[in-house]
């Protein structure tokens, strides 16, 4: 189905149904100024109403759907948190079938659709479709133009599978990088070749490179694709100068930062970046320059999700027009900042800055008027956010007091780390909006 509300785009990447308009100017450029806001406050973990409830009252065609993160907000772990399961007795019937539409965003890359949506249904004890999961690398089907080039994959789990079942045809792995190329991955002596191997000569010219989540193996994944960008591709070759602009990169998953069993979180595919630029900046002496950004926050993963929805509620028969998106997440640098982000987009029909989008050409296009109108932001407190910590003392004082856990090149604007509302947990969300709907159960 295309989508309709697909506009005005900036990169060739996004050229055939989803063409994405650009984001207010300043947002995601490095550098942009901010602006000032009302902190976050201890008090601010109660629902806040803002406004009077939308609608009248619906009983069978709804118009606004659910975008749930998965990791702090359903699941910890593999341990399902118990408001998840009372938060979706309300959502569908008896026979697991939905009452508003609904899709599942996660920034979890290292698996494929179909194995978070076997663990989707087996913790909340409903069949979850995997067209309704949404992961972090979900989007790079709309990039076409890199699908025919030969890229190397970095990630674990089934990194090939999930590359060409995106539609990527030429896939190289980082194993493959390292067998071929035993020389270069030498920080664990236990792996350090014995004898002198032959350079290889049919190894392919590495034309891009995708990074879909946190790898195991740091320091080989680091130094192979440092290889890989400052040998234009060849590695086990020396460039007399280093070749800049260097290969496109395209990166999933941006959280520093991420909830499981343990009491504090534990390091995202985030971390893993901060790493790559701070090395590459270091022996370069130049940025680390990213082709697209995907995953939450960025926008081109709210309008993926949009397109979601509707085509749930088309495949359901529900004819309203969809009006609201409620984002519900636990991490305020991802899913706050990207519901934010994605309902500034919604209110200005601003340009998108080059700078999270993935970006060929330049070229402008006419566009039609996206569905939503709105997206707004829950934060929950059963993950990521705690409403006890990173609090500036002064209430009064900017959220710029505190750390930055957002990506290098989204910039912080501290309106867009402040979440619509704040609720304890996913059922008292849904219960929220059901209020703010005026939505009754059949």
């Amino acid at each position: 189905m295309a989508l309709g509300c697909l506009a005005h785009g900036n990169r060739a990447a996004l050229r055939t149904w989803l063409l994405l308009p650009p984001l207010p100017v300043g947002v995601g450029q490095r550098g942009a100024p901010g602006s000032s806001s009302r902190a976050f406050s201890r008090s601010n973990c109660y629902s806040r109403l803002v406004g009077r409830a939308c609608g009248v009252h619906q009983t069978s065609s709804p118009s606004f759907g659910f975008l749930f993160d998965i990791d702090g907000v359903l699941l910890r772990g593999r341990l399902v948190i118990p408001a998840a399961k009372k938060a979706f007795q309300k959502l569908t019937n008896s026979k697991g079938q939905f009452h508003v539409p609904v899709a599942f965003v996660t920034n979890a890359g290292n698996c494929s659709r179909d194995s978070k949506a076997k663990e989707l249904s087996e913790a909340l004890g409903f069949k979850v479709s995997p067209e309704w999961v949404i992961l972090s690398h979900s989007p790079l089907r709309l990039f076409h133009q890199f699908h025919k080039k030969c890229v190397l994959v970095c990630g674990q789990g089934p990194v090939e599978e999930n590359a060409r079942d995106l539609g990527f045809q030429h896939v190289v792995t980082i194993e493959e990088v390292r067998k071929a190329f035993p020389l270069l991955d030498m920080v664990d002596q236990s792996r350090r070749p014995k004898e002198l191997p032959p350079m290889p000569t049919d190894f392919p010219t590495v034309e891009g490179i995708i990074l879909l989540g946190e790898p195991v193996r740091w320091e080989t994944c680091l130094q192979l694709i440092i290889d890989i960008l400052l040998s234009n591709g060849n590695p086990g070759v020396q460039l007399a100068t280093v070749p800049y602009p260097h290969l496109p990169i395209l990166a999933c998953n941006m959280d520093l930062l991420w909830m499981a069993e343990a009491k504090m979180p534990r390091f995202g595919h985030g971390t893993f970046l901060v790493c790559l630029e701070n090395i590459y900046k270091k022996m370069t002496g130049k940025e680390l320059k990213y082709e697209a950004l995907i995953g939450k926050p960025s926008t081109v993963t709210y309008r993926y999700a949009e397109h979601v929805i509707e085509q749930q509620m088309g495949s359901w028969g529900w004819t309203s027009p969809l009006r609201h998106l409620y984002a519900v997440g636990d991490n305020p640098m991802a899913d706050v900042y990207g519901a934010n982000l994605y309902n500034r987009y919604l209110q200005t029909q601003a340009k998108v800055s080059v700078t999270t989008m993935a970006a060929e050409s330049k070229e402008q296009r006419n566009h039609n008027v996206c569905s939503a109108e709105s997206c707004q932001s829950i934060l929950v407190c059963t993950g990521v956010y705690s409403p006890y910590g990173d609090v500036p003392t002064d209430c009064n004082k900017s959220m710029l007091e505190t750390v930055f856990h957002g990506h290098r090149d989204f910039h912080f604007d501290p309106s867009l780390v402040e979440a619509s509302h704040v609720v304890h947990d996913v059922n008292d969300a849904v219960e929220l909006v059901f209020q703010k709907e005026n939505w009754k159960q059949e």
